[in-house]
């Protein structure tokens, strides 16, 4: 007779009760000099107090613009180094990230703002065939001649502006620099007042379903989803803050913002970037160079690097682990890995 089963996982770690802020900050705390990102085709480097000095800056001019415990602001972007900082700045004020997906078009754009109530987003100029810029003033003619923060549009009634990451954006858009000028318009203590409130428990993250079974489900994703989640990768790859981790993999999807991003800052790991979006020679050039010890990827991409001719000529030696997800996993591919 067949008798009813439980089965759980380790029980030996315990979950993080910390909001993704607080980890952040003490993870600062304690490697402050260490280098925490890597961005090689923007040419940034920041240690874990640079970068968190640039997330302070950007949650302040956050709650300039209004931005306010819950309020969703939609990020549009391919990787880059913008995308991590507003990562921890949103969570830093209480907001709710919007991840979207960076080959939307018009239509899926609007059903992301449109159903998750964004106020804010921060896009890019273009990416691959993309004209970030068009598509939003084709979605918000009223952008254009609105004051910063005062969009009104009748498609998207609560969207109230647009960042733009480019350095001269069209009329309407607030630039990204622009929007660090105004960090100055919010006092420390508020601040600091603003984080003392949020839980650990409170919603940080909205991410969309492919679609493929009918219009894209928007998950609503806690501090505690997502932190624990990246914190137990980590630990299951035995991270630390000697580990280098390239991330060539999405940032817009769990296994770049979560599985990488909050698995390396969860551990004081250093997260590298190699590109915008995944190239393969690219991506061997930044383990070589960078002393990787970790690698992600999905099936096709390792299998694109294993195929590169550069390949041979590069010394690889520093890695030690990573993780092949995001699909089926060719057994024939992961002996070659």
């Amino acid at each position: 007779m067949s008798q009813p089963s439980y089965t759980r996982g380790r029980q030996d770690q315990p979950l993080l009760t910390l909001t993704i802020g607080q980890a952040f900050d003490a993870t600062v705390a304690r490697h402050a000099e260490g280098e925490a990102l890597v961005v090689r085709h923007q040419g940034l480097r920041y240690t874990w107090l640079q970068l968190a000095e640039q997330v302070d800056i950007h949650a302040r001019a956050l709650m300039a613009l209004g931005v306010d415990t819950g309020d969703r602001v939609g990020i549009w972007s391919p990787n880059c180094a913008q995308w991590c900082i507003l990562q921890l700045a949103s969570a830093k004020v209480g907001a709710i990230l919007v991840n979207i997906n960076p080959a939307y078009r018009v239509g899926e754009l609007e059903y992301v703002l449109r159903q998750s109530g964004c106020r804010w987003l921060v896009c890019a100029d273009a990416f691959k065939t993309s004209d970030y810029h068009a598509m939003v003033q084709q979605l918000v003619p009223e952008l254009a001649s609105a004051g910063v923060g005062e969009l009104a549009s009748e498609g998207l009634p609560e969207l109230r502006g647009v960042v733009s990451l480019a350095a001269n954006p069209p009329p309407g858009f607030v630039p990204w620099q622009a929007l660090a000028e105004r960090a100055g318009q919010t006092p420390v203590e508020a601040y600091q007042a603003r984080q003392a409130t949020l839980q650990f428990d409170q919603p940080v993250n909205i991410q969309y379903t492919s679609g493929t079974t009918g219009a894209p489900k928007g998950a609503t994703l806690s501090h505690y989803n997502i932190l624990n989640n990246g914190f137990m990768v980590g630990e299951s790859l035995g991270l630390t803050a000697r580990d280098r981790m390239v991330i060539p993999v999405p940032l817009y999807h769990c296994f770049g913002m979560v599985m990488a991003n909050l698995g390396c800052i969860t551990h004081g790991s250093t997260m590298v970037y190699p590109n915008d979006a995944f190239d393969a020679e690219l991506t061997l050039k930044a383990v070589a160079e960078e002393r990787a010890s970790i690698l992600y990827g999905v099936p096709t991409m390792f299998i694109a690097m294993l195929d590169h001719p550069s390949r041979t000529q590069l010394d690889l030696s520093t890695l030690r682990s990573g993780i092949m997800a995001g699909a089926t996993c060719p057994i024939e591919v992961m002996r070659r890995v």
